[in-house]
Parts: structure tokens; sequence; C-alpha cells
């Protein structure tokens, strides 16, 4: 518990006395009485005297009982009891309170009106501490539900203690001054406390001020508080130190509000009832300086134009402290100048507004003067909503109605003539729904109309069409439930009413309670219980807040939340995460802390195939040139990153190893002036340190790179540039100390000397690794668990996890407090399940999953519960929520350690838990695990569930902290195994892959019997799996050719017709067994990809993304392909057996264009002779330009939300031709064949173009261009630009044409 929650409840215990029972019988008051015996007199707790307690004349709920405690009392607390030896109790109340007996105002708890919940019998007594103690005089008790046996019956007791404090009232005039005893006043460290109430909206409450600029007010706008401070600011004067912070709403109410105002130097905690804003001031400076006075109530009488068009306070004020400081007493002793009051009064003068409460089943029925030709009616409203009814009459000849509608007033007057019909609709006003009091004036006579708003007679709109009316007599104000031939388009309002005057004459609302004159239902007089569900604002990150009467919603468009509060991030917290739902390298949204403070921001992810780098870039061009610096004036260059200083160090904090470069290119310009002089430049990193060792040095070693290689140009110093040369040097490298990190400043001291210039780079940072994502630990036993702190999550919190188990049940975490507590488990081995209690009962959410969640695999697990609902989702598939209770308590109140895995021993969780944050904050289970018994930091398996994500037969590698995928034995490369390694191959050049080892000369024999004893005598094969994409439009062409000792091969060609023949020679045969696969010309320039693969007898062989076709080879044909040695990519120069006809027909001159993923069981030899450089003949250059063909990805880089463009629109934008339906057929033919000719004339422009430039490397790109590039240029592209493995790099669009 914290001391603040301790010495409040000191506080209460102390101010603990009963308050009613001493009072006398006449102190009690009530609505009605049952007889004589049930006077509210007899409501004493535990007392037996007359019936034994209160009853009134009916059972409805428009009784009350009221206490006068004499004066104002401090009350801590309140008990009820059913009235003795009875079936008569109360259920359910509400509590209202009041200075005067008048303008009550209801208890508020958890932004609320509050219900109590009252007593099930007539003996026990059920007493409630009120959360938030209230001052007043009279009490009202509103029995809302009561004993179903019985009727309401009722005794009661009040707890509390005396208080006293001195008031002031002002009237509008005056203001107190309070003199400081120094003519100026440097003021490091103010508490400035008080207490008020006003039915004004607007007025100064305190100002003080000075003639340097400094200043502060605190005053009431909009009958909100609004504090303006300045301690004043080097830049610009000091307009740059302005502070403005606003709090609270509907002050205006006549009721008392506390403020108290704690600044110390530029730290500011501002406390309107009990909730408190912390702030710090702008500028530079920590004292206020005030000059002669501090004036309460109002601007002081300077003649200065400061305070022009601020109206004084006018209200009363209590408990005026500032500064220990009493100014109450003070001006009560007459220390103080009060000589602008007429009258200086310390009671407090009382309103006499009379307000009206209507919630949605109300009415207040006015009478007026019938058959009258005169309307006139007037009052103030105030209500969230934006339509509603606030009058409606029913005149002797048609009808009258007067409602906001969409935030407006407007007004309708039907009339019903024989003569015919007049109608006259008049609109003002527009947003009249903002909580405000709003003045509405309507008079209407013979051909004359006028509506006036707020009393502004300027903008009043007046109608002067033809009308006559003659009045009915009767008003229904705030709803109209009667049957009417003409009913008003709206039936109710909710809000408050006030100074109601019909026929100019104020509505006697005591006789309406007395039940005297007119009629009301389900209305509060003498109240208006209006909330502001939008103060405080629950809607976080910058979300909107909207209300209505009875709730609020939140919306967060544009800020990168979600949720019923917007506290939820959108984004996932690093690359790594990015990379561990499939993402390949790309511009991402990262949010660190998740739903904490920090915002969403845009980052470089480079996903390599063992590590994920993150890039923040900076405004610094490289190589900024600097000039004219010297020690006594450094030249400082601000870098400034793409994400603020607190979101880059959310990266570096959590990053494994952060990386920057930094070079300081010179001539005659010295760096570090080594070895032991004073630095001529410095750079500032992170916490606004200054750093004198350069990149590829560290901490405390004042060196550069070369110093530390010792490799210098002059090996007297330290750093290339110290060297103070003519000619141009550099001294770069790494800064990797990742606390230093990023760079912000650099301060550059020596280039003022004729001929001294320098370069300044400073790269972007780049860092690896994110410890949160892995920070894992492994529960052995059903007994451990890891204990932290508190959970702080009062209104919102969120928690969301990883885990995996074997085990069918186990409660992840769980935090109690008295009877609230938060536990989220699994339930069993499909069922996971959040539960709390904020003090409304337990509740539990729970999904439901389709497969067992026991399987050893990582699945994700958040939850969220703020005071709209409560959400549960796993796996990004399941998702449950519930809706908060609109009554009840919203606050999470936790005093116990929080435990993850078994609190209490029981149900103890199994497995292992990874990346548990909560409210955006990473709790490190790794450090803890390592002092617990029973669990163990980090956790093995990450295969079992990242493994998919390793494609085309890559393997997954278990890691500490992850996983990668071995790309060795397949034709693949990248992060995921899913990159083509293929390359260009010019005329003559082959690949030569060996399956036999070839006898090396002169090797020793034990080199030889080594070598036999490692490879296997034969390979003899009964089955093959060849897979590779080819580009060309040379033909005829040898692609693949497989040799044997034997004269068994298999061969892959292109005949000269460019079709594709697979041609097998098994023995058996007198020819080879020839499959011609395709008749189409393949050798087009169009990628083309084959899939074969053979099972004895049977062959199957797909081309393109055409149905596989089957083959079968004859029966006389052998099935075992003996003794394979060599296989040939390109060409064929084999020294054994070969095929003559292969020779003669397509080995000359050789494949020229591309070939990619080559395969063949298991064995890559492309890629081999592209990674070992040993095994190929002629010239071969890596390139993806025989990229299989172009598949459409099964999602987009246009519809895939996770993938952003390196521009900042905020649609992905394809630009698609459309074809009207009905275009012309001749003019389509003549379009056709001018389309023929030009394209007859392109592709012979084309060939030779091709044939003069074909040797001169048109294919030794091997670098796709960025996916950004291409991203928006035509729906072609745009699929090309997708996360598609397949890419095709620039040399590939020749291949196109």
């Amino acid at each position: 518990m914290s001391l603040l929650k301790i010495n409040a409840w000191t506080a209460k215990k102390k101010c603990d006395e009963a308050l009613a029972s001493p009072l006398a019988h006449t102190a009690f008051t009530s609505s009605s009485v049952f007889s004589n015996g049930y006077a509210p007199g007899y409501a004493k707790l535990n007392r037996r005297g007359g019936a034994g307690g209160w009853s009134p004349l009916d059972s409805d709920h428009y009784q009350w009982l009221q206490l006068d405690l004499g004066s104002r009392k401090q009350v801590s607390a309140i008990a009820t009891q059913g009235r003795y030896s009875s079936s008569d109790w109360t259920t359910r109340y509400r509590l209202l309170y009041s200075d005067t007996g008048r303008n009550w105002k209801p208890y508020h708890q958890d932004g609320n009106i509050w219900a109590f919940s009252g007593n099930s019998n007539s003996e026990s007594a059920v007493r409630h501490e009120l959360q938030q103690g209230i001052v007043a005089r009279f009490l009202r008790l509103v029995p809302l539900d009561w004993s179903e046996e019985g009727r309401i019956g009722l005794r009661i007791e009040v707890y509390g203690c005396s208080y006293w404090s001195g008031v002031i009232n002002f009237d509008g005039q005056g203001v107190i001054s309070y003199r400081f005893k120094v003519k100026k006043m440097k003021i490091i460290k103010d508490v400035i406390a008080l207490r008020f109430k006003t039915s004004e909206s607007e007025g100064v409450i305190l100002h003080g001020e000075g003639q340097q600029g400094d200043y502060i007010t605190l005053e009431l706008r909009k009958a909100k508080l609004l504090l303006q401070i300045n301690l004043g600011s080097n830049q610009y004067g000091s307009i740059m130190g302005h502070t403005s912070v606003t709090t609270g709403s509907l002050l205006d109410d006549n009721h008392w509000h506390s403020v108290v105002i704690e600044r110390y130097r530029r730290n500011v905690n501002f406390t309107l009832d009990r909730h408190t804003q912390h702030f710090r001031t702008n500028g530079e400076f920590d004292h206020l300086d005030l000059d002669y006075e501090l004036s309460f109530g109002g601007m002081p009488y300077s003649g200065k134009p400061v305070g022009a068009g601020r109206k004084n306070f006018k209200g009363c004020m209590e408990s005026i402290n500032y500064n220990g400081d009493n100014i109450t007493d003070l001006a009560r002793r007459k220390k103080l100048d009060t000589s602008s009051f007429r009258n200086l009064s310390f009671s407090c003068v009382e309103t006499h507004t009379f307000p009206v409460f209507f919630n949605a089943t109300s009415f207040l029925q006015l009478p007026g003067r019938a058959n009258h030709n005169t309307i006139s009616v007037s009052f103030q409203f105030r209500t969230w909503n934006p339509d509603g009814l606030l009058l409606f009459s029913n005149l002797d000849d048609g009808t009258l109605e007067i409602s906001l509608e969409d935030s407006k007033v407007v007004v309708r007057i039907n009339v019903t003539k024989a003569t015919g019909n007049n109608r006259v609709d008049l609109s003002s006003g527009s947003s009249l729904n903002d909580g405000q009091w709003h003045a509405i004036r309507l008079v209407a006579k013979e051909n004359f109309a006028m509506l006036t708003i707020d009393g502004e007679e300027a903008s009043a709109v007046r109608s002067t069409s033809p009308l006559t009316i003659t009045t009915g007599g009767t008003y229904h104000l705030g709803g109209y439930f009667l049957q009417t031939p003409f009913p008003p388009s709206q039936r109710s309002f909710q809000g408050c009413m006030q100074v109601i005057l019909v026929d100019d004459q104020p509505a006697d609302l005591h006789a309406v309670e007395k039940g005297t004159m007119g009629a009301f239902e389900n209305v509060s007089l003498d109240m208006c219980a209006i909330i502001d569900r939008c103060m405080p604002n629950h809607c976080e990150h910058g979300g909107r807040c909207k209300q209505t009467w009875d709730s609020f919603s939140c919306t967060c468009d544009g800020t990168g939340y979600t949720g019923a509060t917007c506290h939820t991030s959108i984004y996932e917290p690093s690359c790594e995460a990015y990379k561990h739902l499939g993402r390949s390298s790309d511009t991402y949204w990262i949010d660190p802390d998740g739903s904490g403070p920090l915002g969403p921001f845009k980052v470089n992810c480079n996903m390599t195939e063992d590590k994920v780098w993150t890039t923040v870039m900076n405004n610094l061009p490289p190589k900024t040139t600097v000039t004219g610096s010297s020690r006594e004036r450094r030249t400082v260059l601000q870098v400034n990153y793409s994400a603020s200083m607190d979101q880059v160090t959310a990266i570096t904090t959590s990053a494994e190893y952060c990386e920057q470069k930094i070079a300081y290119s010179c001539r005659m310009s010295r760096l570090l002036n080594t070895p032991d002089g004073t630095p001529y430049t410095w750079w500032v990193g992170r916490g606004s340190e200054k750093h004198f060792y350069w990149g590829g040095s560290g901490p405390g070693i004042q060196k550069c790179a070369c110093g530390i290689d010792r490799n210098c140009t002059d090996p007297k110093y330290d750093c290339n540039c110290d060297a103070d040369h003519k000619q141009w040097k550099e001294d770069s490298g790494l800064l990797i100390y990742k606390e230093h990190l990023p760079v912000s400043q650099v301060a550059v001291g020596d280039t003022n000397r004729p001929g001294s210039e320098a370069k300044l780079t400073v790269g972007p940072l780049r860092c690896q690794g994110d410890n949160n994502y892995w920070n894992a630990a492994s529960f052995t036993t059903p007994s451990s668990y890891l204990h932290f702190a508190t959970f702080q999550g009062e209104t919102s919190a969120d928690i969301s996890f990883y885990f995996k188990t074997s085990a069918p049940y186990g409660v992840f975490l769980e935090n109690l407090g008295n009877t609230d507590f938060i536990r989220l488990e699994l339930k069993s081995p499909k069922v996971v399940s959040f539960s709390f209690d904020v003090g409304n009962g337990p509740v539990e959410l729970t999904v439901h999953s389709a497969t067992p969640l026991n399987d050893d695999q990582w699945h994700r697990v958040m939850a969220e519960r703020n005071v709209k609902e409560a959400v549960l989702q796993l796996d990004q598939t399941y998702k449950t929520s519930q809706l908060a209770p609109a009554q009840g308590h919203t606050r999470l109140e936790l005093f116990s350690q929080l435990y993850v895995g078994a609190a209490g021993g029981q149900r103890g969780f199994l497995g292992c838990i990874r990346a548990l944050r909560m409210n955006g904050i990473t709790l490190d289970l790794e450090e803890r695990a390592k002092v617990t018994p029973g669990v163990k930091p980090g956790c093995q398996g990450h295969c079992t569930s990242f493994g998919m994500y390793c494609r085309n037969g890559g393997k997954c590698v278990e890691k500490y902290n992850g996983y990668l995928c071995d790309c060795t034995t397949t034709a693949y490369d990248g992060p995921f195994c899913n990159r083509d390694v293929g390359g260009f191959f010019e005329a003559g050049t082959l690949v030569k892959y060996n399956f036999m080892p070839e006898a090396v000369a002169g090797a020793s024999r034990d080199a030889k019997i080594l070598m036999n004893e490692l490879t296997p005598h034969e390979v003899n094969l009964t089955k093959e799996e060849v897979a590779f994409s080819f580009s060309t439009s040379n033909a005829p062409a040898i692609l693949m050719y497989v040799s044997s000792k034997t004269q068994d091969y298999l061969a892959v060609v292109l005949r000269q017709n460019g079709s594709l023949q697979v041609r097998y020679n098994l023995g058996g045969l007198k020819e080879p067994f020839a499959i011609d696969v395709d008749q189409r010309n393949l050798a087009n320039g169009q990628p083309h990809s084959i899939n074969m693969s053979r099972v004895d007898r049977s062959i199957t062989i797909q081309l393109d993304h055409y149905p596989p076709v089957s083959y079968t080879l004859p029966d006389a044909s052998d099935t075992q392909f003996n003794l394979v040695k060599t296989l040939f990519l390109g060409k064929v120069f084999e020294t054994g057996h070969i095929d003559p006809i292969l020779i003669e027909r397509y080995n000359t001159p050789g494949f020229v264009g591309c070939l990619s993923r080559v395969q063949f069981n298991g064995v890559a030899p492309l890629k081999s002779a592209l990674r070992t450089a040993t095994q190929a003949q002629g010239k071969l250059v890596e390139s993806n330009c025989g990229a299989s063909p172009l598949t459409i990805p099964p999602m987009s880089a246009a519809t895939d939300p996770w993938r952003l463009d390196n521009t900042d629109a905020e649609f992905p934008f394809n630009e698609e031709r459309v074809i009207p339906d009905g275009v012309n057929r001749d003019s389509a033919i003549i379009g056709g064949i001018i389309a023929v000719v030009i394209f007859t004339i392109l592709c012979t422009l084309v060939f030779l173009i091709r044939y003069m430039f074909r040797h001169k490397g048109t294919y030794h790109t091997n670098e796709a261009k960025s996916s950004g590039e291409s991203a928006g240029e035509s729906a072609d592209t745009a699929i090309i630009g997708t996360d598609n493995p397949e890419t095709i790099d620039e040399s590939k669009k020749e291949w196109f044409i």
C-alpha cells in the first residue's frame, strides 16, 4: 500500500465521529411520512423509537430522507439499516448533498453518479466509506430499490468530523491583493491551495506578473480551469516560456471545487478535485519573477491592457493558502488590501437558480396564459446530446415545438386554419451540446417570430411569415409522451434546465415540487446531475473523446493505436517481430513500448540470413563541410533522427548490438589532439554526455581506429587527422558502445586556420536483435513461479506474451488485491481464460481454440481491460470481448506481488513464457529466472513454431534467442531460403559438379584410401528429382546433362526450334528415350521453370505452371541410373562416353542466358559453383535473371497492411486502364493492325540491339531494384514488388520485350 493511501486512511480514521445520532428530531425531514410513528426523526441507526425507523407514505422513486447537520461538516462514511423488526428496508440508494438545502449535488464515484448498495434485512447495518470525502451541511438519501416483501424503510448514521474554513464572497468587482515583503520576488517553489464555488463560467481566480514577462494566472474559461504560467525563456523573448494547461469542466455548478498548484522549478503538479496533472513548463528558467503582489479574485488594477476583456471572479472562495500564508485569515484581520470591495463579506452569498434534471423518461408540465395571441418563453439548458425535445405546446389550433437537432435549436410553429396552414420554421446556434449553459428566448405573435440564442440580439433569427397564434395554456418541457395528431419530432431530452420563464413570468418550481401547480414525471428538481465523461479523458495516445449523456467513445483514427480507449498499438514492437511474422526487408512502423507513452515511428528493417537489422536515418548530409571553427567557438552540428531520442533509446536498450559509422575527413584540421592533448572535436551521445573517443575506439580511450590498430599515417599520433597534414586524410570507424548511441551532436573545433578544412559524416544508427522479444523463462516444476512488483493498471491494463507448453492447464500470471484480482490461465488444452474483479464481482473471458494449445508451439495471448471493455485475443485468430457495466467500479486496486507461474502452487504452469509485456513494459523474466529455483532463463524449441517460414527445403536451426534458416542444401538463399540463386552464362560457360571424386595425381596412398572411405564407390539411382528455371533467346542448347561411368545419362535440352526435350538413356534400348515436353518455343527470353521426378519407370514433368504430365519408360528400358559421375550445366565437357547426337546438335556454342535455383537430388550445383568459384569454366556471373515465372503471391503489396512504401502516401495506388464496353469495332481492328506493325518493328530493333550487345555484360547486375521504386508504377510492377521470392532484377526487363 502506498504512503499516500496510508495517510488518506489514517485521516479517514481520525474523521469518524457519529454525526446523525446526536441531532435533534427536527433535523430530520422527509418527502412524506407513512404515519406519525414512522417520522423521519426515528431514522437513527440502532434506535427503536416510534415504529423503529422512517417509512414514506408511498414507496416510489420520489421519496427522500434529509438531514441537517447544523453546520458544514466533513463526511467520510455512511451506514444504513432497515426499519426495526419489519419487512421494510432499502436495497439501493443515492446520496445528495448541499450547503443550503438547495441545489443538490449527487455523490460521484468512478465517473458516475454513484448508487450505494443498501440492506438485505431489517437489522444488519451496511456501511460505506466515501472514496471522495465530501463537505456539506445537508444530506439527502434517495431510495432507488427496496424490499420486495415490504416497503421503503430506513435508519441511518453519518460519520465524519467538524469542518471550519474562512470563506470570502467575491462580488465580481473586488480583488484581494497579497503584497510581497520585498518589491521583486524570485520564487523557486510555490504551493497554492484554495476551494471555490461559482455559477459563472468565466472569471480570474488569481494572477501575478513581473516586469520581465513572467506571470501566473489561474482562471475559469468556459467552466474549465485554465492555468497559465511563464518562467521566461532566452529564445525569442519570454513568449517561448508560455505554458498553458486546462483541467476540469462544468465548474460553474455552484458547488465547491478544490485546487492545489505545487511548483518546484519547472515541474508542476496541478490538482483539481483530487485529479492531478503533472507537467513541465516551457522555456529554460526555474524562477517565477513577480513584482509587488499576487491578486485573488481578478486582475490587479494596474492600468495595463494585459487583463483586458477578462472578467473578475464572482462566487466564493475558502481555505486560500499561498506558500504557507492563510490569505482568508489575513483578509479577515485586515492585513491585506481589500479596498476594491464595496462590501467585503466573509459568508457565501448563495445564488437562487433552481435547476431541473431530465432523463430520457422525464417531463415537466407548466401552465401559461390560454387563448392569448403571443407566445413568450425563455430558459437555459445544458446537455451533451445533439438531439432532444426542449419544449412542446399544443396551441389552440396547432403546435409549437422547440427542439435540439444536430446541436442546433430548431423552432417549428404549425397553425391549422380553415383558410389554410401557416408554418414557421426557425433555426439557430451551433455546437450547443457542449455541456455549457445556453439561453433560449422565443417570442411569437401575429406575423412575427424571433429566436435568440445566448442573448445575442444581433444574431437573432426572425420570421415575418403570415402567422396567427392562439396559445393553448400548457407547456411541456424536456419530454412529451401523450398521443396527439401532430406529435413532436423528438420525444425526450437528457440534460438540465434553469431560469424558466413562461409568458415573461418565472416558473414557480417550488410550487411544482409541492404539487400545487403543474406536473412532472421522473424529474430531479433543484439538481443538475450532468457528468463530463471526457474529463479526465480516458482516451489515450491523443484519441479524441466524444460523449453523449450516458457514455463516451474514443476516435483513434491516425493515432497508431486501437481499442475502446486507444490503448493498444496496431504495430509490432520491433523488426525482429515482423521477421517472425514472415515479413521480408522493408520500411515498417514499430512501437517498441506498445501501449506505453512512446508513439510509433518508421524504421528500415533488413532481414539477413541470421540477423535482423533496424536502421534509423538522420538528416546530416554525408561529408558535411565544416569551416571557421576554433576551440573557443566550436561549430556544433546537430544530428536529428527520423525518430525522437526517447524512441531511438527504446531501440538501443532492447537491441543486442548497435553500431554507427562516424567519419572525419580532414585537411590541416586536428581531431582528438592525440596523444595527450585536449580534444578539438567531440561528439555528444545519449543523455547529452560528451565523448572523446572516435569510431573504431571505445569509451575512455582517446584514440581513433588507426590508433587502436597502430596503422596511423604518422605513428606519433593516434589519429590520422592529428598529424595536421596538408593532404586529405580520414579517421573513420564504428561506434559500438550502444549505451552512448545515437550521436546527437558533433562539436568541431579546428577549421579556422588558412587552408584548414574538414568534412563530417555520421551514418545511420543500425541495431541488431531485440532482447525483449526473446526474453523468456522455462518453468520446470508445477510449483515454480517468478514474482515482480505489483502491477499498476488501475483504469487501463494490457498484458501480452507468448507461451508454449505440453501441459493441459496452468496459471500464466496472477496479481491480487483485497477483493480485486487479475489472472490469465490455460484452463484446458483448448481454452485460455482472462479473469478479473474491479469491485463489481468476478468477470471471466474465455477463448476456445479449434486445435489443442499444448502442442509445444508458440501461441500469443493479448488481454486488455479498460473502463469501457475487456478483450482477450489468442494467436490473432480467436478474440472475445465484454463491455464494462454502465454503472460500477472502474479502478483495479492490487497490492500483492505479481506472480508469473503458479501463484498459490495450484494449477502451476509447465512450459515457456516469452516476451511478457504489461502496459508497455517488458518484464525481465530471464534475469529473475537466474535466481529462482524451478525456473530456467531462456527457452529452446523455436523451430516448432517458426520452422514453417524456412521455405524450399531450408532447415530450421535453433538459436538461444530465436532461430535461423539453413539454406546450405537448397538452391536458394535469404533469411527464409526463398531467394533464387542463379547465374548468367555467356557462350562457352559451363558448370561441372562431380558426384564421384576424381583421382588426384600424385596423391599419397593414404589420402586415396581416406577419400574412398569417406565417399561411396558407386552412386546408382532409381529415382531423380530435378528442378530449375531458365531464360534464353538462343537455341539449341544443353541445359543440364548428367553423365555416368557407363553409357547411362540424363539430358535436358532445347532443340533447334526452341522446344524442350528430356532424354533418358538407362540401357536396354537401342535409342535413348526422348520426351518432347512441349512444342512451344521456350527460347523466347521469358523465364520458364521445369520440375521433373522419376521413380523407377514413372516420370512426371511439370513445365511452368501447367499441370504435371506423366510418362513411362518402356518395359525394355533399365530403371537404374548406374554409376552417376558428373552433372553439367550450360555445356558438356566430358572425357568419358557421351551421346554423339548431343555433341553434334546441341553443345555448340553452348547455353547463353540465365539458369536459376538448379537442384538435383538434394544437390544445388549452380549455387555451389557460385559460392566456391572452383567448378565453373568460362565467365559465370551471379544474377536472378532466370528467376522462375511470376505467380501472384497470396497478398499483394497494395493490400498487405504491414508493408509500407518508402513514400508517405497513405494508400498504395495502382493505375489500371479501364476500357469502356462500347469501343467501336472498326477502330479496334485498325488499332490492332497498327499495333502489330509497331510490334514487328520493335521486335526487329530489339533483336538487332541484343545481337550487337550480347557480349557486353547486360546481365551482370545481381541486385534487384528496391521494391520501393516499383511499388506504384503499374499493376504489373506492383505484383513484382511484393514479397514474392521470385524477384526480377533490372536486366530482366529486357527479356520481357
